[in-house]
């Protein structure tokens, strides 16, 4: 299946902000009348090109996404928002448009200064190298300390014809809700009102972005745009109409499989690990006891070590806060082993038994805690010597 969406172009360009002999500029064009809708990071201290693209957006019609891998531009106050905004100013000059329809992104080293000059050699290049087929090389441009590029593709058949939808994302580390992973773009040929789009992508967002966590840090640049630019005959007028159900569903299907690369991509991660609660009080409630055995240091060192240290996850639901749990009518499981119920090891549990899961690079850890009907899954990674490395090692 190609990725190609009609109406959107990009090309990329390598500026030698921070990596040398790869591209790390990436820009995305929109079709004239297209819309857009984005979320963003809810760090206190968001990174200046978040503070200006939700200017930016706020303002109107967008046409450009300028994205640079390398340098966060964050903790970088007012001189960070001024190259944030140099940036958007060549840029919209160049390629003529109001500076207001350029958004800003930015990921890598937080602290640094932007450097602007990368940028003013570099859009020429970007604006003629435009076209719909570049998304396998944009992949690449935004990537950090990921491993691999991460796209997808999907099409899905409306009343009145067929879509596409092809997004992207960057992320392997510093990854947590409070809004999506750190960068992630979305586009479809449909024609989707701003208002709709917005909210198609937040509900999206909640079942993917935001269920994901590789170590418990949520970025200072997170962000995730979604694109619509209306190139085909298809249109969607409501996100609750049949065929705002059905784009709904594609987006949710390309966000979620975006969001489970980034994790299978965790720095250092060997394993993929679903944590799955139910008969929770409430959804929130279920969150709560889900991250606090994703987030568990000692939980995630034993699936790394493949050792199905029970007690490590047994206490990490006790400490989680819930208000009068009855651990008598809590029941933990790895994959289909029950390990825990009745307050303790489950009496057909056995090492063996556990051991057998621990070994396998995707677990299923299933938590009961029977006291309500909420529900709710999560995915997180181990944690590996090679995440130590690698965030030790990150700006040297």
């Amino acid at each position: 299946m190609q990725a190609r969406v009609p109406g959107v172009r990009l090309s990329t360009a390598a500026a030698g902000i921070r990596y040398k002999d790869r591209d790390d500029l990436l820009l995305i064009e929109l079709a004239e009348g297209g819309t857009c809708a984005a979320v963003f990071t809810r760090n206190a201290f968001c990174a200046a090109p978040v503070t200006v693209a939700r200017e930016h957006l706020a303002k109107g019609p967008v046409r450009y996404l300028l994205i640079n891998a390398g340098n966060a531009n964050a903790g970088t106050g007012s001189s960070g928002l001024r190259a944030a905004r140099e940036t958007c100013r060549l840029l919209a000059g160049m390629a003529g448009c109001a500076m207001s329809q350029v958004l800003p992104f930015s990921t890598g080293v937080i602290g640094e200064d932007l450097p602007v000059d990368p940028f003013a050699q570099s859009v020429p290049v970007l604006l003629s190298g435009l076209a719909e087929d570049n998304w396998a090389s944009a992949a690449a441009a935004i990537m950090t300390t990921d491993t691999v590029a991460k796209l997808v593709t999907h099409q899905v058949g409306l009343s009145s014809g067929v879509i596409t939808l092809t997004g992207i994302a960057k992320g392997s580390g510093m990854i947590c809700p409070d809004m999506a992973t750190m960068l992630a773009y979305v586009a479809t040929d449909a024609e989707v009102p701003q208002a709709v789009l917005q909210v198609l992508l937040q509900e999206a967002v909640a079942g993917s972005f935001n269920a994901i966590t590789v170590d418990g840090d949520t970025s200072t640049n997170d962000a995730c745009v979604l694109l619509a630019s209306g190139s085909s005959a298809v249109r969607v007028d409501a996100a609750d109409s049949a065929d705002g159900r059905l784009l709904g569903d594609a987006l949710n299907t390309v966000c979620s499989e975006l969001a489970e690369r980034i994790v299978r991509d965790g720095e250092g991660a060997t394993k993929l690990v679903r944590i799955r609660v139910a008969s929770a009080g409430d959804r929130d409630e279920a969150r709560t006891v889900a991250y606090t055995v994703a987030h568990s240091p000692l939980v995630k060192t034993a699936l790394f070590a493949s050792d199905p240290n029970w007690g490590r996850i047994l206490a990490a639901v006790g400490r989680s806060g819930v208000a009068d749990l009855d651990i008598d009518h809590v029941r933990i499981w790895l994959d289909d082993v029950a390990i825990v119920s009745g307050g303790g090891r489950d009496p057909e549990y056995t090492e063996a038994a556990g051991q057998a899961v621990m070994r396998d690079s995707e677990i299923l850890i299933r938590i009961d805690l029977g006291r309500g009907v909420a529900t709710t899954e999560l995915l997180t990674c181990d944690l590996s010597y090679d995440y130590v490395k690698i965030n030790a090692e990150y700006r040297s």
